[in-house]
């Protein structure tokens, strides 16, 4: 089985077009790709090509096998790699999907890595994304800061503080007219028949 999948991959790698030219992005628009995702796949990409963090770390920290890390992130990958409106093509089966996360986990340790054809877009903008790390990590945290000190973040933290004390007014109010219980009766205790 091995072999077959070694096979296939050395042919598919004869047929292999060349990376698209992600050299055009920067890191502003890396981060509003990763932006665009959402959050769980961003956090995938961010703690591994964004932070550096290697692939076993990357596991250990969501406290998974590193094969489903890697199918992980394969998948936030190709989410980015479509919100960069690069090619790209989801795998057809689930024996695709895990050889291309082996091959791509291969790719990012290995720049010699044979990479299947449906790719080699997202090999090089992930390429691109750990040589832009330190930039993409300084504009994902101005985006953060600028976010928080938004207006509407403003008053969407006043709106929930109006509904917390909304609902504990409500409870309050509940609480203090409420019907009295009847009060209990006691129970009687039942003759015994002999």
């Amino acid at each position: 089985m091995a072999q077959e999948i070694g096979r296939r991959m050395a042919e598919n790698a004869r047929h292999v077009s060349p990376a698209p030219d992600v050299s055009r992005l920067s890191a502003p628009e890396l981060c509003a790709a990763l932006r665009a995702l959402p959050y769980r796949e961003s956090a995938f990409l961010v703690l591994r090509l964004v932070r550096g963090s290697t692939l076993a770390e990357s596991a250990a920290f969501y406290g998974v096998s590193s094969e489903a890390f890697s199918v992980n992130l394969l998948r936030a990958g190709l989410a980015l790699t479509a919100a960069a409106a690069l090619p790209c093509r989801p795998p057809e089966n689930d024996a695709e999907e895990a050889l291309w996360a082996r091959a791509l986990a291969e790719a990012l340790e290995r720049e010699t890595a044979v990479v299947p054809p449906g790719l080699t877009s997202l090999v090089a903008l992930c390429r691109r994304l750990r040589a832009q790390g330190p930039e993409v990590a300084a504009a994902l945290e101005a985006a953060e800061r600028e976010e928080e000190a938004s207006p509407s973040r403003t008053r969407e933290d006043w709106l929930r503080k109006l509904a917390v004390l909304a609902l504990l007014g409500l409870t309050g109010y509940l609480y203090c007219n409420r019907p009295e219980a009847p009060p209990e009766r006691p129970v009687q205790p039942r003759p015994m028949e002999r």
